[in-house]
């Protein structure tokens, strides 16, 4: 699996336990708008990802993702990939 499919899945898994939506509600293509997320979800996310990844992600960059595989991508390349 590479960086960006484990990115989409794990940031999928945190919007799902934080929102309370099923997995089957959001794709590499759910637009973060459309889940209606607030600044504290975001910070969590970021701090979420900072974890699992091992990177750290700034947070006014992450925030101009506007999809799911926009956000994947970034770790992507955060990390070099």
């Amino acid at each position: 699996m590479s960086v960006r499919e484990e990115a989409v899945m794990k940031i999928a898994q945190r919007l799902s336990a934080t929102l309370g939506k099923d997995m089957s509600e959001l794709s590499a293509d759910t637009k973060f708008a459309d889940l209606g997320l607030k600044s504290a979800n975001v910070s969590q996310m970021t701090t979420f990802l900072e974890d699992a990844f091992d990177v750290e992600v700034p947070y006014m960059d992450f925030m101009r993702k506007k999809t799911i595989q926009e956000a994947a991508d970034f770790i992507a390349e955060l990390l070099g990939e």
